[in-house]
């Protein structure tokens, strides 16, 4: 069963499901929405950018609404959908502290591993979420907002956990790697060099990479790990051509795109073209 919420003055969404959500998802395409998917006593299959991924039993998987999604398999599993209109994850980065980390982080696909005591916790959130939606006043908005609020925190915290991040005091290299996190996000296609995000943060370029090492990453690096996925997406699920997708990315040259994809996947733009296209 669905449960759905919609508010028409703002256009927010949630839905709240199982595997019936994920249906239309049988072939990959654009999840357009945040989601989180949750399994219980059995693992699912799932794929995230192509990439096939097992989600063990009590697992949480988080996906931003950018991502080419398919479901393969898994059943008894709760579903959470939303879009930017219900929760800006942006605009409440202060409230959650999950933009970078949960979302829009160096781990693209985060997943959440719950022991028994999580899963309780979780399932009373649920069950909480579920009668909310079934109770219809002028504060329901409002209400389901400060849930989605509580299920972000909670598993933000886990997932700091499991990364060994201090979640009692402010740790300021994993919050600067956030800030420059959700700044790649937003500028990669038109920004490319270390300096302009280091000028953003009012840091120089050599703090930053002092830094991420602490997370063994370069702040390039980064950059360019982003731009590689997303010519990966544009390859895989549109029709535009390696000069297009340069363009798109923000290189007036396209054999730089070239020089660059080829660094990181050993293969030039048109070559994993058609590599995709001799194995469909």
């Amino acid at each position: 069963m669905i449960h759905a919420f919609t508010e028409f003055t703002t256009n927010a969404l949630l839905k709240i499901g199982n595997e019936t959500l994920l249906q239309p998802f049988k072939t990959a395409k654009p999840l357009e929405v945040y989601a989180f998917i949750c399994t219980d006593e059995v693992e699912a299959n799932v794929e995230v950018d192509s990439i096939p991924i097992t989600l063990a039993p009590h697992s949480i998987l988080a996906l931003t609404n950018v991502q080419y999604f398919k479901f393969v398999n898994g059943e008894n599993l709760r579903v959470y959908f939303f879009n930017r209109e219900f929760y800006c994850i942006k605009d409440h980065d202060k409230e959650v502290g999950c933009a970078g980390i949960l979302f829009f982080g160096n781990e693209p696909n985060p997943i959440i591993t719950l022991n028994e005591k999580e899963q309780t916790k979780f399932n009373i959130l649920h069950d909480i979420f579920l009668d909310e939606l079934e109770t219809k006043d002028n504060i329901q908005a409002e209400m389901l907002r400060m849930l989605m609020a509580r299920f972000i925190i909670k598993t933000t915290r886990l997932l700091k956990d499991k990364k060994d991040i201090d979640t009692n005091k402010q740790d300021t290299k994993t919050e600067l790697l956030r800030a420059f996190n959700v700044l790649v996000e937003t500028h990669f296609r038109e920004q490319h060099s270390v300096q302009f995000y280091a000028d953003a943060l009012f840091k120089s370029a050599k703090t930053l990479s002092n830094s991420f090492s602490k997370f063994n990453k370069s702040p390039l690096k980064i950059i360019h790990e982003r731009i590689i996925l997303e010519a990966k997406r544009l390859l895989m699920y549109t029709n535009k051509t390696a000069k297009e997708i340069a363009f798109e990315l923000g290189f007036e040259d396209a054999s730089h795109l070239s020089r660059l994809f080829k660094k990181y996947t050993n293969v030039s733009p048109s070559d994993f073209k058609k590599q995709l296209e001799t194995t469909s």
